[in-house]
């Protein structure tokens, strides 16, 4: 293990030293990612209903900043109930289990949960299935679906035409849209002032190189959100 790492400076963020390595680790990408796509991709309106597939790291993140920004009907979908609870704690509204379902799980939003669909829906699974499921929950005139999800290499997305043509949009996001070198020491100072909680994301702390394989099957246990390893004497 190298005591040293040599970086280009553009791909360096000059952060507050009074954060926590441990947990400023977190903005580097899926909590990031999660509430971008919410603040810049979408920028979700006070008042706004959303639907988030997929209740890791991100999908939460996206709950999060939804709540933040004002909308009043967060959905929160997943196979796994276990993950409604911490969804509820961050602002979900309605909770669906689409393994539970009799029906498409868009046809139960788009129905059911409500008259004409969401004003924004968001996949966080990578799933190509769910993506198309969250396109066609999305309010039909005006709804926007985001893609945050990354499908493994060679799937494609397919829907009908007539989802588009009825006025839904089809977006994608890296990043959530922040500029790294702008935005990582802004949501940093944010979390620092108490604005922008993020200990809840961190499940799982493992200490020395050696355990680095243990954070990775708590990752896979799904019920990890984010594991930090520390390499080295504490800074």
């Amino acid at each position: 293990m190298s005591e040293y790492t040599v970086l280009a400076e553009i791909s360096v963020a000059k952060i507050s030293k009074e954060i926590a390595l441990e947990k400023a680790c977190v903005f580097g990408c899926g909590v990031s990612t999660g509430l971008g796509a919410v603040w810049n991709t979408c920028k979700v309106e006070q008042g706004s209903s959303v639907a988030v597939f997929g209740l890791g790291a991100v999908g939460l993140a996206v709950i999060q900043g939804a709540k933040m920004a004002g909308a009043t009907t967060i959905i929160a979908v997943d196979i796994n109930p276990s993950k409604f609870e911490m969804a509820r704690s961050l602002g979900a509204t309605d909770f669906v289990n689409s393994k539970e379902l009799d029906k498409p799980v868009q046809q139960h939003i788009a129905g059911d949960l409500t008259q004409w669909g969401v004003d924004y829906s968001f996949d966080c699974t990578g799933n190509t299935e769910v993506m198309r499921a969250a396109l066609e929950c999305a309010h039909r005139g005006w709804g926007e679906s985001c893609v945050i999800g990354v499908a493994a290499s060679g799937h494609e997305i397919s829907t009908r035409p007539f989802q588009l043509v009825t006025g839904r949009v089809w977006r994608g996001t890296a990043f959530g849209g922040f500029k790294s070198r702008r935005d990582v020491p802004k949501l940093v100072q944010r979390n620092l002032d108490g604005d922008l909680p993020i200990d809840h994301f961190i499940t799982h702390r493992f200490e020395g190189v050696g355990a680095t394989t243990n954070a990775i099957e708590a990752l896979h246990s799904g019920c990890c959100l984010r594991a930090v390893v520390k390499y080295g004497p504490t800074l």
